[in-house]
């Protein structure tokens, strides 16, 4: 209790809690510019720790990702454009409920679902964070590759439209994850002698292209009918609220176990969390065709997902010092920095360091309220502003955004040649989402098979030799044969009430 106490008065004073606070509107900003994410804004806040004490440091850090990550659905819901990748799963719901007159409705449930992921993730990574973190170290490159393959697969069965075009257009992400050195002899695939394509095709520049450019080009390209999002005076930010927490609050639960579950796992992060929780809602609704067409179950579950996910990541941060996603790579080195190793002593400081940072997650996550409010209020700029200005201004952010990645111009070009590649598959209706996450989980899926084959020497029946990569195989070829079970199993329906027509 003592240690616990410590870790409040370490919080709970003026210097700690004006950082959290600027460290919410500069989240929020970060998220609502298209082009700029999440772990972007923590890298940028990076030299300004240098001179903080340690408990400000890391608050500014857990603020500002968590705002960042919620603030990523303003832009996707104004102008179908995800503000970060996490936003991307369920894009098109946001934007299609905004175009009904719906957008402040939306982004409402948006902040309340963020913010309750937020807060049970930090709940589990308070009580569980050692039992979690063992059961994420129990993954090796087996368990990974089932993963992988089951985050690609979902992407096409929870695609609207033709199943076909989400194939190719996730071929097509896949095919971009293997430009770079090959794992296993070093020598470059499809770099085309340029130095900056060795380490592969960031996804940042490929992300903005695909969603921002596209809409651009869109918004160009098309005459300005229609363009301007309904504005209506009876569309409140949490009347409707009670009524939707009341109807998903399973979803709610759900989605927020899965974004823990997934974001303890290195590497996994918010991204994945946000679609396969998406995936998962999709599979276990009653209205699944709903998904894709402005629905708001599936922003239920991939927004509680997003929040909750960031919070796992820190499991496997803090207690054996492996980063679960980008930002708590970043993190780690901050620790490091501020003299907070991180690994299983950490837990037994007397300082009460750790407190102090299980303080902050719940502070950060309750300020996201307020602040997400006042950003929902003011975010009405998107509907009031001409878009003929709105659309330069977020151009110029996609270029300063691509380009501050590697600080690179070769991250500028690939934007552009995506963003017009996109033009041309999106008016042919291509999904846009699975060549996303195949270009995400591209490299994980060929790293963890290669490795897998090297362990092995080839031994296939090897993925199904250890019991939780046995159980995730067994799940995505359960996922890939359900079409066709599904097509016996209504046919067998079929004929069973045609024999009963007729003996009647």
């Amino acid at each position: 209790m003592e240690v616990f106490l410590l870790g409040l008065q370490l919080v709970l004073n003026v210097e700690t809690l004006l950082v959290i606070l600027a460290a919410a509107l500069f989240g929020v900003f970060v998220g609502a510019v298209p082009g700029l994410t999440a772990t972007m804004a923590v890298a940028l806040l990076v030299p300004i720790t240098f001179y903080m004490d340690p408990v400000p440091a890391i608050a500014a850090i857990v603020t500002t990702s968590a705002m960042a990550i919620f603030a990523g659905d303003i832009p996707a819901t104004y102008l179908n454009i995800p503000g970060t990748p996490s936003s991307a799963a369920y894009v098109s719901d946001s934007h299609l409920l905004a175009c009904k007159g719906r957008a402040r409705e939306t982004l409402g449930m948006n902040l309340i679902c963020s913010v309750f992921g937020g807060l049970f993730g930090t709940v589990i990574l308070v009580f569980v964070a050692p039992s979690l973190a063992e059961v994420a170290l129990q993954f090796s490159s087996f368990e990974y590759f089932w993963l992988a393959l089951l985050g690609l697969s979902c992407s096409i069965f929870i695609a609207i439209g033709s199943r076909v075009k989400a194939f190719l257009s996730l071929m097509i992400g896949l095919l971009l994850s293997t430009v770079g050195l090959d794992m296993m002899s070093g020598a470059p695939r499809f770099t085309f002698g340029i130095p900056d394509l060795m380490g592969g095709v960031n996804f940042i520049p490929v992300m903005i292209g695909m969603f921002a450019l596209n809409e651009l080009m869109l918004f160009y390209g098309s005459s300005d009918e229609g363009k301007r999002l309904p504005s209506l005076s009876k569309d409140s930010v949490f009347s409707l609220a009670p009524k939707h927490i009341k109807e998903y609050w399973p979803n709610m639960v759900r989605g927020s176990s899965i974004g823990t579950l997934i974001g303890a796992l290195p590497g996994a992060g918010a991204d994945i969390a946000a679609w396969i929780s998406y995936a998962v809602g999709k599979s276990r609704s009653k209205e699944k065709q709903a998904y894709g067409t402005g629905h708001l179950e599936g922003i239920v579950d991939a927004s509680s997902a997003n929040n909750s996910g960031i919070s796992g990541a820190w499991v496997p941060a803090l207690v054996f010092g492996i980063p679960g996603d980008s930002i708590t790579a970043i993190v780690i080195g901050v620790l490091y920095m501020k003299g907070m190793n991180p690994g299983p002593t950490i837990f037994m400081d007397g300082t009460g360091l750790i407190y102090a940072l299980f303080i902050v997650f719940f502070i950060a996550n309750l300020v996201m309220l307020p602040i997400g409010f006042a950003a929902i209020k003011f975010a009405k700029v998107f509907i009031l502003a001409p878009r003929k200005i709105l659309m330069p201004i977020i151009l110029c952010f996609c270029l300063v955004g691509a380009f501050s990645i590697n600080n690179s111009l070769t991250d500028v070009w690939i934007m552009l040649i995506i963003g017009f590649l996109a033009s041309i598959l999106a008016r042919c209706e291509f999904p846009m989402a699975p060549a996303i996450l195949g270009l995400v989980l591209g490299t994980t899926l060929e790293n963890s098979f290669m490795s897998s084959m090297l362990k092995t020497n080839g031994d296939m029946l090897s993925f199904f030799s250890r019991p939780i990569s046995a159980g995730l195989g067994a799940l995505v070829i359960l996922l890939w044969i359900s079409p066709l079970l599904t097509m016996v199993y209504k046919k067998l329906k079929n004929n069973h009430r045609q024999k009963a027509l007729r003996i009647s």
